[in-house]
Formats: structure tokens, C-alpha cells, sequence
């Protein structure tokens, strides 16, 4: 009978997770509308939201540009010649190329970007909103009038926004240059049959979908991990682990289902 009060608490733990877990999302996505129509609002750009929006678009960019490119860069000529040489061996080198705009451009750099940025950028932007909270920096902003979401959390949310669609676009265009030059080598003797390929790769409906998912990426990994921290910590501080590792597996389950629905969406 000792044993009889843990057993209960632990059922009741168990039978409570589902309403935790829909509880939790509901919050994440009220919280993500909230941010959204603050975003389009004018009001939320006071003068200290515009400072802060400068700041947090040049920190969470301009450092990370040049060599993210240079990574991808690396990655797109490996994978090319991996494409390249694979097909080759097959006696299919004329979908080689094809096959890496599909593959590369299209499905592996938007979701490194998003990743790239997370890691990078709006994870630790979240835990720096937490650590301002449970300091009482937003109770100060409050004394002087100002509002804690538009002049720390949306610049931090637009800027992470910013940050991977231009990494993503970016990182496309490099890519699509090195595969050229993979294949046709420094020689506008391609350039026809390439115009070609990409032309055939990126009908409307396909261009639709890599632009929305791109944004779905931009806004999954600017909102969540802030959207966790914030609605789960407490007002000591306690439970703050626990709600950055919440946000982040929460943050790569979207992603996954985002890229899982692209390629239902662009494939079947």
C-alpha cells in the first residue's frame, strides 16, 4: 500500500501528457498568431523596435553569410560530382543534372538553412529571451512604457525570418552556378540545355511549393523555440532546460512534417 500514491501520481502524470502536449501547442500557435498580426502591425514598430530589428537582421546575418556560403559551396560540389559520377556509371548523365537541382537546390538547402539558422540564431535568441524574462528586464520595459514582445521578441522573430530566406536564396543561386560549372565546366556551350533542365525543374506549382515551404521553414524555426521558452518557464527560472529541449524537438518534428509534405506535395 506504500507504493499505492506514486502509482497514482505516475497514472495521473501519464493521463494528463495528451492535455500537456495539446496544451502546449495551442499556446505555440496562439502565440505565433499573436506575433504575426504584431508583424503586420505599424504600431509595433516604435523607434526601439526599429533599432533592435537593425541589430538582430545584421547579427543574425551578415556574420554567418559568407561562410554558410562556402560551406555550401563545399557541399554542392561533393554532391554534384557524387550525382555526376553515380549516374555516369548507370549511362544516365543526362538526368544527372536534374537530379541535383531536385535533390540539392530544391530539397537539401532550404532545410540547412532553417537548421543552420536555428542553431545559429533564434535557439539561443530564445534562451536569451528566458534569461531577460527571469532577470525582470520585461518587468523594466514595462515601467517605462514600453512593450516587452514588440521591442524584444518580434526583432528577434523577423530577423530570424530574414536570416534563413536569405541563406536559402542565397545558397540556392551559389548552387545553382557550381552545378553548372560541374558539369559544363567555364563555357556558356550549356547554357541553352541548361535553361532548359531548369525550366523543366521549376514549374509554377513547384516553384509555389519551394517558396511556401521556405517561409514555413523561416517562420517553424523563428517562433517555436521562442514560443516554448517563453509560455513554459516559470517566474523562477525553474523548468528552463526542460523547455528549451521541449522547443527544440518540437521545432525539428515541424520541420520534418513540412518536408515530408513537400515531397508528398511536389512528388505524388
Amino acid at each position: 500500500m506504500k507504493h499505492l500514491p506514486n502509482w497514482y501520481r505516475l497514472a495521473s502524470h501519464a493521463s494528463l501528457a495528451p492535455v500537456r502536449w495539446a496544451s502546449a501547442w495551442a499556446r505555440i500557435w496562439f502565440f505565433g498568431a499573436v506575433m504575426l498580426v504584431r508583424a503586420f502591425s505599424p504600431s509595433s514598430y516604435g523607434p526601439q523596435t526599429r533599432y533592435n530589428l537593425t541589430r538582430h537582421v545584421y547579427l543574425d546575418t551578415a556574420p554567418i553569410l559568407g561562410w554558410f556560403t562556402v560551406l555550401i559551396s563545399l557541399f554542392t560540389m561533393i554532391i554534384t560530382r557524387i550525382v555526376i559520377v553515380t549516374a555516369a556509371s548507370y549511362g544516365l548523365s543526362q538526368y544527372a543534372l536534374e537530379m541535383v537541382i531536385r535533390v540539392l537546390v530544391i530539397e537539401l538547402i532550404p532545410l540547412t538553412a532553417a537548421l543552420f539558422v536555428a542553431l545559429r540564431c533564434t535557439i539561443p535568441s530564445g534562451a536569451a529571451l528566458v534569461e531577460m524574462r527571469r532577470l525582470g528586464h520585461f518587468h523594466q520595459l514595462r515601467r517605462k512604457r514600453l512593450d516587452p514582445i514588440a521591442v524584444e521578441v518580434l526583432p528577434r522573430m523577423l530577423a530570424g525570418i530574414f536570416s534563413t530566406v536569405t541563406l536559402a536564396a542565397l545558397s540556392c543561386v551559389v548552387a545553382a552556378i557550381l552545378s553548372y560549372l560541374a558539369v559544363y565546366g567555364f563555357t556558356l556551350a550549356g547554357e541553352q540545355a541548361y535553361t532548359h533542365v531548369v525550366g523543366r525543374v521549376f514549374q509554377p506549382m513547384f516553384m509555389f511549393i519551394f517558396v511556401m515551404k521556405t517561409l514555413f521553414f523561416a517562420l517553424a524555426v523563428s517562433l517555436i523555440p521562442v514560443a516554448s521558452g517563453l509560455n513554459n518557464i516559470d517566474d523562477d527560472g525553474s523548468r528552463e532546460s526542460a523547455a528549451a529541449l521541449q522547443g527544440l524537438v518540437r521545432m525539428f518534428g515541424v520541420l520534418l512534417i513540412l518536408e515530408a509534405l513537400s515531397l508528398v506535395a511536389n512528388y505524388l
